[in-house]
């Protein structure tokens, strides 16, 4: 059976595929493994998990997501976001056993890839859409101000805790007489040499020299003696692959929580790769995602990793080393092999301190405190609900914070639509075109003719609202009115009972001696109006008739 490019986009990369592209690939792949180690170690201690898993979850999803991905730069990894919805979802999960830990967490990458795999199957990659861009700016922010407070003791090199936002802050203000000056200094020495590197040299793995650098001071230094906490042993090797050891009916929360990973997954994957892609000059593929982070995350669970994502800062990475294809994540996975087999020996020395440092610097850009004030200048409404997404986060979690942000939007698309704006229309001046003479008073008014343009879909919840505007305004007419015409232009979508509204106010008109007429109605809207009968009472809807005729036709009419 010949492969198709839609399933295995490689086929179409790989047909001009050149020495001097495989040269750029190599090289971003090394940098983009030279910025993902550090990273993971980081966030895979923001999940609560031993520093190697996240280092798995590089090695391996991004290798899988090479073979099936559509995006030429999008680089596959642990992300903070999932990191801290594993972190604390778990917490309560696993009662303190870092094994049953490990397991729930690989397991949530397995209910994941099936969650992904069916979305592909049943064609949903629409789901992203019920995710707003204002909804993701305040979850970002909750989530860059929560992740921020987990890592703060680490950098004080306190012990830190607290179960939600104000009892962490209240912690840490308690903790910070017992702060360890020499972390403090280490962590802001750091801090400040990852900006300035990323600003004096972008796209570079500064991380990655500041890792080997810490290292080989705690080694060779007093430093070691200050009681500096290390990451500890890091098992040498590749991952061994095999099923998670639980179930699905072992663990209760799994799934809401897998369902959590996999939304974040696919928004932040296509959001990143759409922004790459555009950069680029060239288009994903957002079913085909569906499936490549499932498989992806197939893989990461079977190699004793936890979900994964594609973020945009290390896919960032990967476009500004050079990337031209998938390849490059390849390559980042084989670096990345070669530092598990060979250098895990000295990576035990690692500072937490510094993986707290590099996860704070990573997730500065997660707060666009820029973005936040232009949505409150130009849409009030748009910055509320960033504003419900980012308290939400903060205090009842990630999930739940974007889930009420995403509930509350679609309340006001409902209350939007359920109260659609009812235009009254006027001829415009030496035109045969008609507009809304409320926001237009010196267009023409039409001697006898009501001319109304309903501006959304007539469906059921709002049939009653359309109905009382439009009464309102015949009753308050000082002039007799003979015709009304309605202008379905603007409704792309009429229900049984849109149209029965319809019938029944051809009926209420016709005893009012006042005649109903339907002008520019669509081919669906004119579908279902005929399945109603109403051409045997309106006369034939034909798309050729405009406004105009109908005004034209009235006023002979009238005369």
């Amino acid at each position: 059976m010949k492969l198709s490019s839609d399933l295995f986009p490689p086929i179409d990369w790989l047909k001009g595929y050149s020495k001097s592209l495989a040269k750029k690939d190599l090289i971003a792949g090394i940098t983009l493994a030279a910025y993902g180690i550090p990273v993971s170690l980081a966030y895979a201690t923001l999940a609560g998990l031993p520093p190697q898993y996240g280092v798995y979850g590089y090695l391996i999803g991004g290798l899988i997501y090479a073979m099936l991905g559509t995006s030429k730069q999008l680089a596959i990894g642990p992300t903070s976001a999932i990191s801290l919805v594993i972190g604390t979802t778990i917490a309560g999960m696993a009662n303190g056993d870092v094994q049953r830990w490990a397991d729930i967490a690989s397991l949530t990458a397995l209910v994941f890839a099936g969650l992904a795999i069916l979305a592909y199957l049943l064609r949903l990659n629409g789901i992203i859409n019920f995710i707003s861009e204002t909804v993701l700016v305040g979850f970002k922010a909750g989530a860059a101000l929560t992740i921020g407070l987990t890592q703060l003791p680490k950098l004080f090199g306190v012990k830190g805790g607290g179960e939600n936002f104000i009892d962490r802050i209240i912690t840490l203000l308690q903790q910070l007489s017992e702060t360890n000056i020499t972390v403090l200094i280490f962590g802001i020495v750091a801090i400040i040499i990852l900006i300035f590197g990323e600003k004096m040299m972008p796209g570079k793995p500064i991380a990655i020299l500041i890792v080997i650098v810490s290292i080989v001071l705690i080694l060779s230094t007093s430093l070691g003696a200050q009681n500096i906490t290390t990451v500890g042993i890091i098992p040498s090797g590749l991952p061994e692959f095999h099923l998670p050891t639980l179930r699905i009916r072992d663990v209760d929360g799994v799934l809401p929580l897998a369902t959590a990973c996999f939304l974040l997954s696919y928004i932040e994957s296509v959001s990143a790769a759409r922004t790459l892609a555009q950069k680029n000059g060239y288009f994903i593929n957002n079913r085909q995602e569906l499936l490549a982070l499932g498989v992806a995350n197939a893989a990461v669970a079977l190699g004793q990793g936890y979900p994964v994502a594609g973020g945009l800062s290390q896919s960032a990475v990967n476009d500004a080393a050079g990337a031209k294809t998938p390849l490059s994540l390849v390559f980042a996975s084989a670096t990345i092999a070669c530092c598990l087999l060979f250098l895990t020996e000295m990576l035990q020395y690692l500072p937490s301190v510094i993986l707290a440092s590099i996860v704070l610097v990573a997730i500065r850009g997660l707060f666009d405190l820029k973005e936040m004030k232009h949505l409150y200048k130009i849409n009030k409404q748009e910055f509320y609900i960033a504003m419900i997404a980012l308290v939400g986060v903060l205090i009842w979690g990630i999930l739940t914070g974007v889930l009420l942000a995403a509930i509350f939007t679609l309340l006001i698309l409902l209350k939007a639509t359920s109260k659609p704006n009812v235009a009254f229309l006027g001829r415009i001046p030496g035109t045969k075109r008609y507009s809304d003479l409320e926001r237009h008073p010196d267009n023409e008014n039409i001697k006898g003719v009501l001319i109304v343009r309903i501006e959304s879909s007539i469906l059921y919840f709002n049939v009653e609202n359309i109905k009382e505007q439009i009464w309102a305004k015949i009753n308050g007419e000082t002039n007799a009115i003979k015709t009304v015409i309605i202008d379905l232009n603007s409704s792309p979508l009429v229900d049984i009972s849109g149209t029965r509204f319809l019938k029944n106010l051809f009926n209420d008109l016709k005893a009012k001696n006042i005649a109903l007429k339907i002008a520019e109605a669509r081919s669906e809207v004119r579908d279902i109006i005929r399945s109603e009968n109403l051409e045997e009472l309106l006369g034939h809807i034909s798309r050729f008739i405009s406004v105009d005729d109908l005004v034209t036709e009235s006023t002979k009419n009238n005369s």
